[in-house]
């Protein structure tokens, strides 16, 4: 075999090659991001094909809103391979989390209840059966369920659900305080100034000097209370909430820095 010809088909088969490789490591389709898990991953494209029968078409799942379900798309000829599509203009997740095909009413043409290595399988309305296989187009992973200490961690990122009728009441809050970064041990000290009314913002006064740099350029200036929810302003204008567990004020959500305050005797 020639040199050139033997270069030629070496450089055909590193191009199929790459092509191949491209198609199992193409990016997810557009809106797989934001797609409620179940969704996203039979966004793409599938093959859809009559069983026993040597038809077959490649259709599309998006994510788009149209009435009756998701866009579905597919060329045109699809139609003449496989005259069920010619009712077909939407999908959606049946009650099995299974893909179904639905018509301009909604309803479904061709529901897939049995899921199987390559993908699903179905009966439509006009009495065939019908496969929707994965062949060799990309697919969206499925998403691992989270470990429990991703879960921890989400939960610790919400506010605490609080019962103001079981939190301190406001009377109770002027006076100076132990800001701390660990229980028991004094990092800080601030007084919390009686408000002129009830409900109103009133003065924080960071005691001097004051050795944890965090707290220093935190500077709280002003405090205010309500539904049992204690919050510190600091002077240019951001706010740090807490509640209070076990005889002590703590930062909620309890995410960043740990910041604790203990009321001092008087």
């Amino acid at each position: 075999m020639p040199g050139a010809l033997r270069c030629a088909l070496a450089a055909g088969g590193l191009v199929l090659s790459g092509l191949a490789a491209a198609a199992q490591t193409a990016p997810p389709p557009r809106g797989a991001d934001r797609a409620p898990p179940a969704v996203a991953q039979l966004l793409g494209a599938w093959d859809l094909e009559q069983t026993g029968a040597p038809r077959r078409c490649t259709v599309t799942l998006g994510v788009e809103e149209t009435a009756g379900g998701r866009q579905l798309r597919f060329p045109a000829t699809c139609r003449r391979a496989l005259p069920l599509l010619a009712d077909v203009t939407s999908w959606s997740l049946g009650p099995d989390g299974a893909p179904r095909l639905n018509g301009a009413d909604g309803k479904a043409v061709l529901a897939f209840g049995q899921q199987v290595p390559t993908g699903f399988s179905g009966r439509a309305r006009d009495g065939r059966d019908y496969a929707l296989n994965r062949g060799t187009h990309p697919r969206v992973a499925r998403r691992p369920a989270p470990s429990p200490a991703e879960v921890a961690a989400t939960a610790a990122q919400r506010p605490t659900q609080i019962d103001p009728s079981r939190a301190p009441a406001a009377a109770t809050l002027p006076g100076l305080y132990a800001l701390m970064r660990q229980q028991g041990r004094e990092a800080c000290r601030l007084r919390l100034v009686a408000p002129t009314a009830e409900g109103e913002a009133a003065d924080a006064r960071l005691e001097r000097p004051c050795p944890d740099t965090g707290i220093t350029i935190f500077d709280p200036t002003t405090w205010r209370y309500a539904g049992g929810r204690l919050t510190l302003i600091a002077r240019k204008g951001h706010s740090i909430d807490l509640v209070f567990e076990a005889g002590v004020w703590r930062k909620d959500p309890a995410v960043g820095a740990t910041l604790l305050l203990r009321r001092l005797q008087p």
